[in-house]
Parts: structure tokens; C-alpha cells; sequence
């Protein structure tokens, strides 16, 4: 395991390296895997723009992000971190994606879920993790919910998507909530 920050049964997080950004060209090109992935219009992202953005997480003190890979094989399946990060409040919003399609519904998500809560509330100290879900994801939803989240909002109608609008729900997950799960 290269690099490994956290680890599971099956999964590890690994700092993202430029060598792994290329797996993640597919998925930031898919649209569907953009659909349920980020509240913005799911629009096929070039080469450039997915180095800027990873850039961006590399160089700015408000993200944590990280490869989710296998560790039978060292594969990269996805990307899992944190972003909006407020060190004062200790809080931060959670974003995770299974970008291989083969292998979503076999529990990485929940798997990966599971490790970025004990980074986050273990070893960066937060209060608060919080978390934004599209309306129509539901298989997010309910994962997010057996882990412990709380829907706290309802952002009406904040997404528009083949015209029509959805709303994008407010999850939050305090430490001592998790502590105690």
C-alpha cells in the first residue's frame, strides 16, 4: 500500500499523486458518474480542467482529498475527501465518488464512508461533517443515513437537470453522534 494515510478491509487512501490523476479523466468526462457526483451541470471536464482542479485541491489548505484504492491490487476506484474545511469551526462538507462502474453496489462507497468519518473526526479533530445529496440519489442517501448522517435541509429546488428541479438535501454527523454510533 503506497502512501497509505487511512485503511480498511479492503480499501486505502493514498495521496494523490500526478501519476493517479489520469484514472480520473474517464469519470470527470462521464456524465452520468457527474450526475450524482456534484450539484453543478454534469459537464464532461477535459484533461486541463481536471489537472486545474486537482491542482487547486494540492495547493489549498480548505480540501483534503484522496485516492480510494483497492488493497488486493492497488487499483484507484474513486476519490473521497473533504472540501470547504474551517479550521476554526472544525467543520467541513465530505464529497465521495466510486468512479469505477464495475464495482459500485459492493459496499466501497460505505466502506470508503466509513474511513474518511475516522479521518476526519480522529485524526483532523472535526466537530462537523456535513455532506450535500442530490434528491433523485437515493442509494447515496440511504448510505449516508445508516452511517449515521442526519438530514438537517432542503435546499428546494436547487438543482436543474433534464428540465426539471430537484432539491439538493443538508446532511450533517457530529463527533460525539459518531462516538457514540
Amino acid at each position: 500500500m503506497d502512501n497509505s494515510i487511512m485503511s480498511s478491509e479492503r480499501l486505502y487512501f493514498s495521496q494523490i499523486k500526478d501519476m493517479d490523476i489520469e484514472n480520473f479523466y474517464p469519470w470527470f468526462s462521464d456524465v452520468e458518474f457527474l450526475k450524482y457526483y456534484d450539484y453543478v451541470l454534469p459537464v464532461p471536464q477535459s484533461k486541463e480542467e481536471v489537472d486545474k482542479t486537482f491542482k487547486y485541491y494540492e495547493t489549498n489548505e480548505s480540501s483534503k482529498v484522496f485516492s480510494i484504492k483497492l488493497k488486493e491490487n492497488n487499483k484507484i476506484i474513486g476519490i473521497a475527501g473533504f472540501d470547504d474545511i474551517v479550521k476554526d469551526n472544525k467543520v467541513s462538507t465530505l464529497f465521495i465518488g466510486i468512479g469505477d462502474k464495475n464495482l459500485r453496489g459492493q459496499g466501497f462507497g460505505k466502506e470508503a464512508i466509513n474511513l474518511l468519518l475516522k479521518y476526519g473526526f480522529e485524526k483532523l479533530d472535526f466537530h462537523r461533517i456535513q455532506l450535500n445529496v442530490l434528491q433523485f440519489n437515493q442509494t447515496a442517501i440511504n448510505m449516508y443515513e445508516k452511517a449515521g448522517f442526519v438530514k438537517e435541509g432542503t435546499y428546494r429546488e436547487f438543482v436543474l437537470r433534464d428540465g426539471k428541479r430537484f432539491d439538493l438535501y443538508l446532511y450533517g454527523f457530529l463527533k460525539n453522534e459518531w462516538e457514540n454510533n
